[in-house]
């Protein structure tokens, strides 16, 4: 790649931002409804990931074909994790919650390590090597795919969540609990409903991530930080600002290496995630 052509990497930030803002959209999700900074979100990604190995080499199912039975368990998971887990630590104080989503990241990364080993692992299939191409520019489709997964699932949650009686009920309880409970809202049920729909938004990016970039049972922390990132930049809780803030911290990135090194990139990121914190620190986009 020539130094000059900046649209290479350019493309390449954009694409890469889809996979941002997917493997982000259920951290902002549970942050804008229940207040709660969820330290487990990356070790549910991977465990997505890993769903998606175990029905790939098990079962032979292409993992976006897997997703038929990985989104509904996800679903199952997230909704007893906050019905017997959160919803009672929530009863105890404001700081339990935040404890009992850090012993759930252990537990996970734990579980995965003696299934699967500490080796890395991925999601290889017919299609993970091909390209297409913008111009004279060949890109990986991988990254085609996890754009258009981004833009699939950001829309989805934006129109449940405007468009249908329990998306406006997750909603109310997220902008005002006790006037949502007055209104006849069962909001512990809504909240189990939100970190479910959180979990299955989860399974999609821990397949999509699977499919570009290799992971192991430790892989957890670096993409819980890459959506923190992503949310702080767009704001937390907003679901069109989750995307454009994956879209900027991918373009940050690829830039950011193309001009000062690989080594450099993230540092860069760094940056811009703490200079947005001190002027705008709701986000660009939140509310």
């Amino acid at each position: 790649m020539d130094s000059g052509d900046i649209i290479t990497p350019l493309v390449m930030g954009i694409l890469l931002g889809g996979l941002y803002a997917l493997i982000a959209l259920g951290l902002s999700m549970v942050f804008g409804v229940m207040r709660l900074i969820n330290l487990a979100h990356g070790d549910l990604v991977v465990l997505g990931s890993y769903a998606g190995y175990g029905l790939m080499t098990l079962l032979g199912l292409d993992p976006i074909v897997g997703l038929l039975i990985s989104i509904p368990l996800m679903f199952a998971l997230g909704f007893a994790i906050q019905k017997y887990l959160m919803g009672r630590a929530f009863a105890i104080s404001s700081e339990a919650p935040l404890i009992i989503a850090f012993g759930i990241s252990l537990v996970i990364q734990n579980a995965n390590q003696i299934l699967w080993t500490p080796l890395s692992r991925a999601l290889n299939t017919s299609y993970s090597n091909l390209s297409f191409s913008i111009g004279e520019r060949q890109f990986p489709l991988t990254y085609l795919l996890d754009f258009m997964a981004g833009i699939i699932i950001m829309l989805a949650l934006r129109e449940f969540l405007t468009r249908t009686y329990l998306g406006r009920a997750i909603t109310a309880a997220s902008q005002d609990n006790k006037a949502a409970q007055l209104m006849g809202i069962n909001t512990k049920r809504v909240y189990g409903y939100a970190f479910a729909i959180a979990m299955m938004s989860a399974a999609v990016a821990g397949v999509f991530l699977g499919m570009t970039f290799p992971f192991t049972p430790t892989s957890g922390v670096s993409f819980l930080t890459i959506a923190f990132g992503t949310v702080i930049i767009g704001g937390l809780g907003s679901m069109l600002g989750t995307f454009i803030g994956g879209i900027i911290l991918g373009i940050v990135q690829t830039l950011g290496g193309h001009f000062l090194g690989s080594a450099s990139q993230m540092l860069i990121v760094y940056v811009i995630v703490l200079v947005i914190l001190s002027v705008r620190p709701q986000g660009l986009f939140g509310r």
